[in-house]
């Protein structure tokens, strides 16, 4: 039967893994988009379409398939009938993890068991609308109600950190806490980079003039995130090449781009090599986790790039040459100062095994120090949930991978952690079964309750739970 209390669970071990010990955990969503300002100001939904379609490329990028107008998935279409061209399409997502996804929210969240379709929608609209209505739906209520004990955001340098120190004294039930994200600092070819750069002399109190105050503004943030209870900072290396540059080097890449001139591609890896070098350094020092985000191909449709911007469902999969660069930015690293735990996310799943091997030089005093990080975007399906974990067992310890994350900006997704512990019981069920690991729940029902929560709490040394001040 659908959704029913054991779908995904095909065996009798998986059924008890999940039931007796995945299903009551607690939620660390160390990686998110969510906004802090939504999060402190906690206002209700106006309806199912905000709460459920605004910002959310998955859905835009199957409604498209479905030939539904551009006008009824970003443009100006009342709300309504965006959730009718929604409700019209999830009908022809059986097979694609939203169907699940979309009913299991419906479910969880609402109590609503109806198969969402044309002709249920207008019931299923009226019904959900009047529970988001309740002070139950709230952003924060659903945070709590989700059994959520931590989020990380992801900030930027020159982000003040308002709403994460006003969450502080007023939230309890849950930590609101930042992740550090200086795309902005390393990408020096933006057009808004100088702009950017004023944004980080406010924030900092530092006069940005040359790249050694920037590397001092920047280590001034870091330091105020630490103070904020920041423990991760996060890149987006869509494309990672390697090429080391001298002091004198790199400032004159800094000054030409203040000027205004045009970089090549030689001086832009040389800045971005020394920069996130340095950041690396930095986190390092703080104890922090390093996350990289590797291999997204952006904005590949230039038309609807220029009519809706970034991340509207128009990013792909990077497939260059990754290993080389990456290995020479680890080992630089390593003999410097040590590399700090590090997080690999590759868009690509073709890059695992190399991913696999080369985490597995540099492992050492942390357990699970170098992880390979869940199944990202394109592969947060069963599919590619079940092939990372396959990949981390054959190539290292499953039993210490930090789990399962939203990468989400909706507060309706947290149903996707209950998802991922499923397809790891189903997966680890069927070890069982095959006798290629012990019938022992001590044992499994462990492993299982740390990779759904007890190892992202040791491993990211979050600071102790938010009393009200």
């Amino acid at each position: 039967m659908f959704l029913n209390d054991n779908f995904l669970l095909t065996t009798e071990t998986a059924r008890t893994l999940f039931h007796q010990h995945a299903k009551s955990m607690p939620i660390i969503d160390y990686h998110c988009h969510l906004d802090p300002k939504e999060i402190y100001e906690n206002k209700p939904f106006r309806n199912l379409t905000e709460a459920w379609l605004s910002g959310d490329h998955y859905k835009w990028r199957l409604m498209r398939a479905n030939g539904i107008p551009e006008s009824h998935i970003t443009g100006d279409a009342p709300d309504y009938d965006k959730f009718m061209a929604w409700a019209v399409t999830v009908p022809k997502t059986v097979g694609n993890p939203l169907y699940s996804w979309t009913h299991l929210e419906l479910r969880r969240f609402f109590g609503i068991d109806e198969l969402l379709n044309e002709e249920s929608a207008p019931r299923i609209w009226e019904e959900v609308n009047r529970q988001l209505a309740t002070p139950a739906f709230k952003r924060r209520s659903i945070i709590k109600n989700s059994n959520v004990k931590i989020v990380c955001t992801t900030d930027d340098p020159a982000d003040s950190l308002e709403y994460h120190q006003l969450l502080k004294k007023e939230e309890q039930d849950f930590q609101v806490l930042p992740a550090f994200r200086p795309d902005k600092a390393l990408n020096i070819d933006a057009p808004g980079f100088i702009d950017w750069l004023q944004r980080l002399e406010q924030a900092a109190g530092v006069q940005v003039r040359s790249y050694g105050a920037l590397v001092e503004a920047l280590k001034q943030r870091v330091d105020f995130f630490h103070e904020q209870g920041c423990r991760l900072s996060d890149h987006a290396l869509d494309v990672l090449r390697y090429e080391a540059g001298d002091a004198a080097a790199v400032e004159s890449i800094f000054a030409k781009r203040l000027a205004g001139s045009e970089l090549s591609q030689a001086e832009i890896t040389v800045y971005r090599t020394e920069l996130l070098s340095a950041l690396i350094g930095m986190y390092h020092e703080k104890n922090w986790t390093m996350q990289l985000h590797i291999h997204a191909y952006r904005n590949n449709n230039t038309l609807m790039f220029k009519r809706l911007g970034p991340d509207t469902g128009y990013d792909g999969l990077n497939d260059l040459p990754l290993t080389e660069s990456l290995s020479r930015l680890l080992d630089r690293a390593e003999s410097a100062q040590g590399l700090p735990k590090t997080i690999l996310y590759s868009l690509n799943p073709n890059d695992y095994p190399s991913l696999l091997a080369l985490m597995g030089c540099y492992q050492k005093d942390t357990p699970g120090k170098m992880q390979l990080g869940s199944g990202w975007w394109y592969n947060d399906t069963r599919s590619g949930m079940r092939h990372q974990l396959t990949m981390f067992a054959d190539n290292s310890l499953l039993s210490r991978f930090v789990g399962m994350l939203t990468d989400s900006r909706s507060f309706l997704s947290y149903t996707r952690h209950e998802y991922f512990r499923r397809v790891l019981c189903e997966l680890i069920g069927e070890w069982t079964e095959r006798g290629e690991a012990p019938d022992d729940m001590a044992l499994l029902g462990q492993m299982v309750e740390d990779i759904a929560y007890h190892n992202a709490a040791a491993y990211f040394g979050f600071p102790a739970a938010v009393a009200a001040e």
